[in-house]
């Protein structure tokens, strides 16, 4: 084969590769944020507290976490394939029984879609980065793209199906979609295990760096604080009266469509602009969004304050992923599995904490400080040029 069939056949294979990434991330996106718009349907159906609907949170990205690094060992042994795919399987049974019986089952159900979670999120998005050198930051962007559609599709088709009595068998369908899914991906060709040859990771030298620990500073608080605003942004329209109460499913969407639309242009408009200024002007007006949701007290506010965060943070994580892959290279396969788990992490206990404060001091509006210090912190992080 010649060396121009060789790079049209590899090209090839990496845009069916991207293309069952960007399918993969729409009902990842639906369950990533299901919590956001269920939890004040859940929070009515078994009478949780505040501490106990946080709880739901904590279950979800501590299976993500343990994904994470079986993703981690999967990709160094196996390669892409098995991860990508077991993932989707434990999110299409997790999702199929969360509504299906009480309590209980519903935090075995969110463990498990969460667990699928882990193994999909750091797979896909270390996939589409390693085999898109050219243009990292605005394959991932237009890969969470599609996750952001997931998103939004999720708090309305919730809030629909609920409405009309149809919520089990609109989960059961997001199942049903991911295993079609399986099926029609299961033969992609996907990048195998690195193989033994290749130079260890110097892990003295990188935890030594401290790009490395700012790395974990971002991946732990900006996943953490944009799953709290997204996730509790329902429930605290909710508490504003009847009119908020009827708003409460669907404002989840306000948040998902900003984030989506700005990840859609980013796309393209990211390789034209400094990625260092996106990140400070992003984390600037983030705050200024989640500052803007504790002033308000009227639907309007919130709706606004809704769409500037998601705006602001629309280009934040896809920018993080490919510094990640750039820095360290084919190493990030391994690094991944650190920083991965830390965005599962700051998921699991920031929109926690924000349900322990609220429960503690009686205001939904305390525990929100946690995200508004978190994208803050997070400014001030990116002033740095590293």
């Amino acid at each position: 084969m010649s060396s121009a069939q060789t790079q049209f056949s590899t090209e090839s294979a990496n845009r069916k590769l991207v293309l069952a990434g960007q399918l993969a991330f729409l009902p990842t996106g639906v369950l990533t944020t299901l919590l956001g718009p269920m939890l004040p349907i859940v929070i009515a159906r078994w009478a949780l507290t505040d501490t106990q609907a946080g709880n739901l949170f904590l279950v979800q990205f501590l299976a993500q976490l343990a994904g994470v690094q079986l993703a981690s060992a999967m990709l160094a042994r196996v390669g892409f394939r098995p991860a990508f795919l077991s993932g989707l399987v434990l999110m299409a049974c997790g999702v199929s029984t969360f509504y299906a019986g009480g309590s209980w089952l519903g935090f075995a159900s969110v463990a498990m879609y969460g667990l699928g979670l882990g193994l999909i999120i750091p797979t896909d998005n270390l996939l589409i980065a390693e085999v898109s050198p050219n243009s990292r930051a605005s394959s991932v962007s237009l890969l969470n793209f599609f996750w952001g559609v997931g998103a939004v599709l999720c708090s309305l088709l919730v809030a629909w199906s609920h409405a009309h009595g149809l919520l089990p068998i609109f989960l059961g369908l997001v199942a049903l979609s991911l295993l079609l899914l399986l099926v029609a991906v299961r033969d992609y060709p996907f990048p195998g295990a690195v193989k033994s040859e290749h130079t260890p990771v110097a892990w003295r030298e990188i935890w030594t760096s401290p790009a490395t620990w700012l790395f974990a500073a971002v991946f732990f608080l900006y996943p953490g604080a944009e799953t709290a605003v997204g996730g509790w942004i329902g429930s605290y329209v909710s508490r504003m009266g009847t009119h908020g109460a009827s708003m409460a499913s669907t404002m989840p969407a306000f948040f998902w469509v900003a984030l989506m639309l700005g990840r859609g242009p980013g796309s393209l408009l990211l390789p034209h602009l400094p990625e260092r200024r996106v990140l400070q002007v992003g984390y600037a007006l983030g705050s200024a969004g989640i500052g803007l949701l504790l002033w308000s007290s009227t639907l309007p506010g919130v709706i606004a304050s809704a769409l500037l965060t998601g705006l602001s943070f629309a280009a934040l994580y896809p920018i993080a992923v490919a510094r990640l892959s750039h820095h360290y290279g084919i190493a990030a396969r391994s690094i991944g599995s650190v920083m991965f788990s830390l965005a599962a992490v700051g998921p699991a206990m920031i929109p926690w904490l924000v349900g322990v404060i609220s429960h503690a001091t009686g205001n939904l509006r305390a525990g929100l400080l946690v995200p508004l210090v978190a994208t803050v912190s997070l400014f001030f992080i990116h002033l740095a040029d590293w």
